[in-house]
């Protein structure tokens, strides 16, 4: 007996709009959170110069006239120069990760399972499911 080929749910536009809307705001919950729980990058380190020159802040002459074609002394530079990003790493953080996205996954496989199963049998047959390994000749 031949199975009626797999419609997927319909939804209506109205629908599709909320949906889309919630996916944005929470895209930006998701991106924004760590900035607002403080878990976003180690912060910085500033470095101090006592007396700034462009060699004592690591710059060549071309970096210099560069530096200075933007307007920028020694002592404004070394303020930029000296601030440098803290890039720290953490195995927690990102074993939460992973875990939140195997898991996402995992969810998604088992709350769709059934339309996963009506396509499947749509596609292969229901003999399919009988034997994983396939028809044997």
């Amino acid at each position: 007996m031949k199975r009626a080929p797999y419609e997927p749910p319909t939804q209506s536009v109205f629908g599709q709009v909320v949906d889309a809307f919630l996916m944005l705001a929470l895209v930006l919950v998701i991106l924004y959170l760590p900035l607002l729980l403080g878990l976003a990058g180690g912060g910085t380190t500033v470095k101090t110069f006592d007396a700034p020159t462009w060699e004592a802040l690591g710059q060549n002459a071309t970096m210099a006239a560069q530096w200075e074609k933007l307007g920028f002394d020694p002592a404004k530079a070394s303020e930029i120069i000296g601030k440098r990003f803290d890039y720290e790493f953490s195995w927690v953080a990102l074993a939460v990760t992973a875990l939140v996205i195997v898991g996402y996954f995992v969810g998604m496989l088992r709350w769709s399972e059934k339309e996963y199963r009506d396509v499947i049998a749509e596609r292969f047959g229901d003999d399919a499911k009988a034997d994983p390994r396939g028809p044997t000749a």
